[in-house]
């Protein structure tokens, strides 16, 4: 079975409703024709600046919400959102809201079938690089997350999370065969460790992985890496763009991933009765 994927490196605009427009004219003008599946990068409707979380953060269902998942419905896709800034609940005991960095998958008919709050916070301070605390605005989610498609289950996390790998095996134990990550990686960590950890991952995990990064703005904060990026089980890198905005078709085979896994069982050979990873 294969699925061809359509990964979006889109410009982030500091209006919100631009963003939605610009994936509407992408989507409407064909450019993403023959695609199964569209990825969008992290935060791709908000300047990545932590004070900028609580502004633009909206509740599950709310407006960006619906507009997704309309255009998932309208073009018969698989709609990996991005993610996006998401009011939750007050914590007990506090009268302000949570604000999570939040990825929500549509499926053809519009309806959510993935959600994921970005479980582990970027908060570095590279000497002589970025600096950078995405704790100051934001709380943690609690989720290992994958969900099911036409062609099996798919996992699903957020840039910081697939730097550490029980995240990536724990979801190949649950069944994935392709994990998504939005992701913005930045101009210290960037050319260190963008494609490093996706060969990586999809190496350990024995899956298809795609990054989906903003295209680089030199003019904000907060300046992407870009280079977008799709992996397959053998560590082959089958697409990675530059930094500029722009498109790539890209094609998954898992018949592929089927016949490495056997020719190279890693996940079979692993030695549970020494070591084992399960959620807490």
């Amino acid at each position: 079975m294969k699925m061809k994927a359509a990964i979006l490196q889109t410009k982030v605009f500091a209006e919100k409703e631009k963003n939605i427009r610009q994936l509407e004219e992408i989507l409407d003008c064909g450019k993403t024709e023959g695609a199964d599946l569209v990825t969008l990068p992290e935060m791709f409707a908000c300047p990545y600046e932590t004070g900028n979380f609580p502004l633009y953060a909206e509740p599950e269902g709310g407006p960006s919400w619906q507009a997704l998942s309309a255009l998932a419905k309208k073009h018969h896709i698989y709609l990996s959102a991005g993610s996006m800034p998401e009011f939750g609940a007050a914590a007990e005991g506090q009268t302000g809201r949570r604000v999570y960095n939040t990825a929500y998958v549509f499926d053809r008919g519009g309806r959510q079938i993935g959600k994921h709050r970005k479980a582990h916070l970027f908060d570095i301070n590279v000497t002589g690089g970025q600096c950078f605390r995405e704790s100051d605005t934001l709380s943690p989610g609690n989720q290992i997350t994958c969900f099911d498609t036409e062609f099996g289950k798919v996992g699903l996390c957020v840039c910081y999370d697939f730097r550490f790998p029980e995240t990536a095996r724990l979801m190949a134990q649950d069944g994935a065969k392709l994990i998504l990550v939005p992701a913005a990686f930045n101009m210290t960590t960037g050319p260190a460790h963008w494609e490093l950890m996706f060969r990586q991952r999809a190496v350990e995990s024995q899956c298809y992985v795609i990054g989906t990064a903003p295209a680089r703005d030199v003019e904000s904060s907060y300046i992407s890496w870009g280079h977008s990026i799709a992996v397959d089980p053998w560590g082959t890198v089958l697409a990675q763009m530059d930094e500029k905005e722009g498109i790539r078709l890209v094609e998954f085979d898992f018949d592929y991933l089927e016949k490495v896994r056997q020719e190279l069982p890693l996940l079979k050979h692993r030695r549970t009765d020494l070591y084992e990873l399960h959620r807490i």
